[in-house]
């Protein structure tokens, strides 16, 4: 029950159904899910844990308002990373792992849909996440999973729009062809414009 109440939760913060600096009451939400508080508690601690919300000793819980230029600064970091990332990669990464990655960026099968956005996000995701996986250095992989997770909120404000999701599938298909033919600094531009749409 925990589990269900913390995923509509989340996916209710995350498409700002439920805006940043809202209280959350377990009572409330225990009316509204018609469960006990018990359940409520862990869903809640578990979105603290992700710092979707912030729970406030004798004042209750909030939605963690969006902080710029705390955003603005996760992002200076994650270009360095990003651009780190793709050097090792195109050292290291064989033509067949660049190739794999590339074909799943070829078509944009979109689909205007409920959770649309969500998915477009976490295949955006985990493409950024797999070109630092597969340049081989774990401590990178870890470093933008941390960011990712820090930054994940604004970035799906992204992937509300068809023609965004269309371009995002356009630069990434780029970005691998670019690397296919080790052609770094073509990579890190491609990158640098790609991120800064965002």
């Amino acid at each position: 029950m925990a589990q269900s109440i913390y995923s509509e939760l989340r996916q209710m913060i995350l498409n700002f159904e439920i805006q940043p600096n809202s209280r959350l009451t377990e009572t409330e939400l225990a009316g509204y899910f018609k469960v006990s508080r018990t359940p409520i508690r862990e869903a809640l601690q578990r979105l603290e844990t992700e710092e979707l919300i912030i729970i406030r000793s004798k004042q209750g819980c909030f939605v963690r308002p969006i902080d710029l230029d705390e955003f603005k600064d996760y992002y200076q970091i994650r270009i360095n990373l990003e651009m780190l990332s793709l050097e090792i990669a195109c050292i290291n990464m064989s033509d067949d792992a660049l190739k794999s990655l590339a074909k799943e960026w070829e078509v944009n099968p979109f689909k205007d849909e409920d959770g649309e956005a969500e998915r477009v996000a976490n295949l955006d995701e985990a493409f950024h996440l797999k070109l630092a996986e597969g340049g081989g250095n774990r401590a990178l992989f870890k470093l933008l999973s941390d960011i990712n997770h820090r930054i994940r909120i604004v970035r799906r404000l992204d992937f509300t729009d068809k023609e965004r999701i269309a371009k995002t599938y356009e630069e990434h298909h780029r970005i691998l062809q670019h690397l296919l033919a080790r052609d770094l600094p073509a990579a890190k531009n491609e990158m640098m414009r790609h991120i800064k749409k965002k």
